[in-house]
Protein backbone atom coordinates (compact mmCIF):
# COMPACT_ATOMS: atom_id res chain seq x y z
CA UNK A 1 0.00 0.00 0.00
CA UNK A 2 1.42 3.37 -1.01
CA UNK A 3 2.00 5.98 1.74
CA UNK A 4 -0.66 8.66 2.08
CA UNK A 5 0.15 12.10 0.69
CA UNK A 6 -0.05 15.17 2.94
CA UNK A 7 -3.35 16.26 1.39
CA UNK A 8 -4.84 12.77 1.87
CA UNK A 9 -3.81 12.78 5.52
CA UNK A 10 -5.44 16.17 6.00
CA UNK A 11 -8.72 14.90 4.60
CA UNK A 12 -8.59 11.67 6.64
CA UNK A 13 -8.27 13.71 9.82
CA UNK A 14 -11.00 16.24 9.04
CA UNK A 15 -13.53 15.88 6.23
CA UNK A 16 -14.46 19.57 6.36
CA UNK A 17 -12.24 21.99 4.52
CA UNK A 18 -10.12 24.60 6.25
CA UNK A 19 -10.87 28.32 6.29
CA UNK A 20 -7.85 30.61 6.83
CA UNK A 21 -8.19 34.39 6.84
CA UNK A 22 -5.60 37.16 6.63
CA UNK A 23 -6.31 40.45 8.39
CA UNK A 24 -4.37 43.61 9.09
CA UNK A 25 -4.20 47.36 8.64
CA UNK A 26 -3.55 48.91 5.24
CA UNK A 27 -0.07 48.09 3.93
CA UNK A 28 0.43 45.13 6.24
CA UNK A 29 1.57 42.90 3.38
CA UNK A 30 -1.40 40.54 3.21
CA UNK A 31 -1.41 40.15 -0.58
CA UNK A 32 2.31 39.41 -0.79
CA UNK A 33 2.25 36.89 2.04
CA UNK A 34 -0.86 35.15 0.74
CA UNK A 35 0.90 34.66 -2.59
CA UNK A 36 4.01 33.23 -0.90
CA UNK A 37 1.94 30.95 1.34
CA UNK A 38 -0.05 29.60 -1.59
CA UNK A 39 3.17 28.85 -3.50
CA UNK A 40 4.51 27.01 -0.44
CA UNK A 41 1.34 24.92 -0.01
CA UNK A 42 1.03 24.09 -3.70
CA UNK A 43 4.64 22.88 -3.74
CA UNK A 44 3.51 20.36 -1.11
CA UNK A 45 0.61 19.22 -3.28
CA UNK A 46 -2.05 21.15 -1.35
CA UNK A 47 -4.61 22.89 -3.53
CA UNK A 48 -5.79 26.24 -2.21
CA UNK A 49 -8.72 28.47 -3.14
CA UNK A 50 -7.91 32.19 -2.82
CA UNK A 51 -10.70 34.66 -2.06
CA UNK A 52 -10.81 38.33 -1.18
CA UNK A 53 -13.22 40.57 0.69
CA UNK A 54 -15.10 42.33 -0.63
CA UNK A 55 -15.03 40.52 -3.96
CA UNK A 56 -14.40 37.09 -5.51
CA UNK A 57 -17.94 36.98 -6.91
CA UNK A 58 -19.42 39.01 -9.74
CA UNK A 59 -21.71 40.84 -7.32
CA UNK A 60 -19.00 41.24 -4.69
CA UNK A 61 -16.57 42.80 -7.16
CA UNK A 62 -19.17 45.39 -8.18
CA UNK A 63 -19.75 46.23 -4.52
CA UNK A 64 -15.98 46.49 -4.02
CA UNK A 65 -15.73 49.08 -6.77
CA UNK A 66 -18.39 51.21 -5.06
CA UNK A 67 -16.81 50.89 -1.62
CA UNK A 68 -13.27 51.79 -2.70
CA UNK A 69 -14.13 54.41 -5.30
CA UNK A 70 -12.85 57.81 -4.19
CA UNK A 71 -15.92 59.30 -5.88
CA UNK A 72 -18.11 57.63 -3.22
CA UNK A 73 -17.39 60.49 -0.80
CA UNK A 74 -21.06 60.89 0.20
CA UNK A 75 -21.32 57.31 1.49
CA UNK A 76 -22.56 57.24 5.09
CA UNK A 77 -21.18 54.82 7.68
CA UNK A 78 -24.21 52.54 7.81
CA UNK A 79 -24.32 52.29 4.00
CA UNK A 80 -20.65 51.27 4.01
CA UNK A 81 -21.31 48.72 6.74
CA UNK A 82 -24.21 47.02 4.97
CA UNK A 83 -22.43 46.97 1.62
CA UNK A 84 -19.60 44.99 3.20
CA UNK A 85 -22.10 42.54 4.72
CA UNK A 86 -23.91 42.24 1.39
CA UNK A 87 -20.68 41.30 -0.42
CA UNK A 88 -19.79 38.87 2.37
CA UNK A 89 -23.20 37.21 2.27
CA UNK A 90 -22.82 36.56 -1.45
CA UNK A 91 -19.30 35.19 -0.96
CA UNK A 92 -20.42 32.86 1.82
CA UNK A 93 -23.26 31.30 -0.16
CA UNK A 94 -21.62 31.29 -3.58
CA UNK A 95 -18.06 30.29 -2.65
CA UNK A 96 -17.18 29.60 0.99
CA UNK A 97 -19.86 27.07 1.98
CA UNK A 98 -19.56 24.97 -1.22
CA UNK A 99 -15.76 24.95 -0.96
CA UNK A 100 -15.77 23.86 2.68
CA UNK A 101 -18.34 21.16 1.97
CA UNK A 102 -16.00 19.85 -0.74
CA UNK A 103 -13.03 19.65 1.66
CA UNK A 104 -11.21 22.61 0.10
CA UNK A 105 -8.68 24.82 1.84
CA UNK A 106 -9.63 28.49 1.59
CA UNK A 107 -7.36 31.48 2.10
CA UNK A 108 -9.34 34.70 2.27
CA UNK A 109 -7.94 38.24 2.24
CA UNK A 110 -10.11 39.80 4.99
CA UNK A 111 -13.39 38.56 6.46
CA UNK A 112 -15.69 39.42 9.36
CA UNK A 113 -12.94 40.76 11.65
CA UNK A 114 -12.30 43.56 9.14
CA UNK A 115 -15.81 44.90 9.64
CA UNK A 116 -15.36 44.93 13.41
CA UNK A 117 -12.01 46.74 13.13
CA UNK A 118 -12.94 49.22 10.39
CA UNK A 119 -16.66 49.96 10.64
CA UNK A 120 -17.30 49.34 14.33
CA UNK A 121 -14.10 50.10 16.22
CA UNK A 122 -12.72 52.85 13.95
CA UNK A 123 -16.07 53.91 12.48
CA UNK A 124 -17.81 54.08 15.87
CA UNK A 125 -20.86 52.06 14.86
CA UNK A 126 -22.48 50.23 17.83
CA UNK A 127 -21.16 46.69 18.31
CA UNK A 128 -24.65 45.20 18.59
CA UNK A 129 -25.21 45.98 14.91
CA UNK A 130 -23.15 42.83 14.16
CA UNK A 131 -25.16 40.49 16.39
CA UNK A 132 -27.56 39.25 13.74
CA UNK A 133 -24.85 38.65 11.16
CA UNK A 134 -22.64 36.87 13.68
CA UNK A 135 -25.54 34.54 14.50
CA UNK A 136 -25.89 33.85 10.79
CA UNK A 137 -22.18 32.96 10.54
CA UNK A 138 -22.50 30.57 13.49
CA UNK A 139 -25.54 28.93 11.90
CA UNK A 140 -23.74 28.45 8.60
CA UNK A 141 -20.53 27.28 10.30
CA UNK A 142 -18.18 29.57 8.43
CA UNK A 143 -16.02 30.89 11.24
CA UNK A 144 -12.32 30.86 10.26
CA UNK A 145 -10.19 28.02 11.59
CA UNK A 146 -7.21 30.39 11.73
CA UNK A 147 -6.83 34.14 11.34
CA UNK A 148 -3.37 35.57 10.70
CA UNK A 149 -3.25 39.19 11.83
CA UNK A 150 -0.35 40.95 10.13
CA UNK A 151 0.37 43.86 12.41
CA UNK A 152 2.01 47.12 11.35
CA UNK A 153 1.95 50.68 12.62
CA UNK A 154 -0.71 52.63 10.75
CA UNK A 155 1.61 55.35 9.46
CA UNK A 156 4.12 52.77 8.20
CA UNK A 157 1.39 50.74 6.53
CA UNK A 158 -0.14 53.74 4.80
CA UNK A 159 3.26 54.74 3.41
CA UNK A 160 3.75 51.22 2.10
CA UNK A 161 0.34 51.26 0.45
CA UNK A 162 0.94 54.69 -1.09
CA UNK A 163 4.14 53.42 -2.70
CA UNK A 164 2.18 50.67 -4.46
CA UNK A 165 -0.99 52.36 -5.74
CA UNK A 166 -3.08 55.53 -5.49
CA UNK A 167 -5.03 55.73 -2.22
CA UNK A 168 -8.59 54.37 -2.36
CA UNK A 169 -11.54 55.76 -0.41
CA UNK A 170 -10.76 53.73 2.73
CA UNK A 171 -7.04 54.55 2.72
CA UNK A 172 -7.88 58.24 2.43
CA UNK A 173 -9.62 58.23 5.83
CA UNK A 174 -6.43 59.35 7.53
CA UNK A 175 -3.85 58.03 9.97
CA UNK A 176 -5.97 58.48 13.11
CA UNK A 177 -8.75 56.35 11.64
CA UNK A 178 -6.22 53.67 10.71
CA UNK A 179 -4.66 53.81 14.18
CA UNK A 180 -8.12 52.93 15.49
CA UNK A 181 -8.39 50.11 12.95
CA UNK A 182 -5.15 48.65 14.24
CA UNK A 183 -6.31 48.91 17.85
CA UNK A 184 -9.56 47.21 16.89
CA UNK A 185 -7.65 44.31 15.42
CA UNK A 186 -5.45 43.99 18.50
CA UNK A 187 -8.51 43.94 20.74
CA UNK A 188 -10.00 41.15 18.63
CA UNK A 189 -6.77 39.18 18.98
CA UNK A 190 -6.94 39.51 22.76
CA UNK A 191 -10.58 38.37 22.70
CA UNK A 192 -9.97 35.36 20.42
CA UNK A 193 -6.37 34.25 21.06
CA UNK A 194 -6.99 30.66 19.97
CA UNK A 195 -8.06 31.74 16.49
CA UNK A 196 -6.27 35.03 15.83
CA UNK A 197 -2.46 34.94 15.74
CA UNK A 198 -0.59 38.24 15.66
CA UNK A 199 2.46 38.33 13.38
CA UNK A 200 4.49 41.51 13.03
CA UNK A 201 4.96 42.35 9.37
CA UNK A 202 7.82 44.82 9.87
CA UNK A 203 10.62 42.24 9.68
CA UNK A 204 12.30 40.63 6.69
CA UNK A 205 9.79 39.08 4.26
CA UNK A 206 11.27 35.58 4.65
CA UNK A 207 11.14 35.75 8.45
CA UNK A 208 7.53 36.91 8.48
CA UNK A 209 6.54 34.25 5.96
CA UNK A 210 8.21 31.53 8.04
CA UNK A 211 6.08 32.49 11.05
CA UNK A 212 2.97 32.40 8.87
CA UNK A 213 3.81 28.93 7.58
CA UNK A 214 4.39 27.64 11.09
CA UNK A 215 0.90 28.73 12.16
CA UNK A 216 -0.72 27.28 9.04
CA UNK A 217 1.11 23.97 9.42
CA UNK A 218 -0.27 23.66 12.94
CA UNK A 219 -3.87 23.55 11.75
CA UNK A 220 -3.12 21.31 8.76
Amino acid sequence: MRPKSLIELIHMKDKRGKFITFEGPEGSGKSSHIKLLVEYLEEKGIEVEILREPGSTQIGEKIRQILLDTASVAMVDTCEFYLYLAARSQLIKEKIIPLLENDKIIICDRFNDATVAYQIHAGNLPSFIMDGFNSYLDKEGVSPDLTLLLDVDASVGLKRAASLHPADRIEKKGVEFHNQVRQGYLELAREYPQRIKIISSVGEMDEVQLKIREKVNEIL
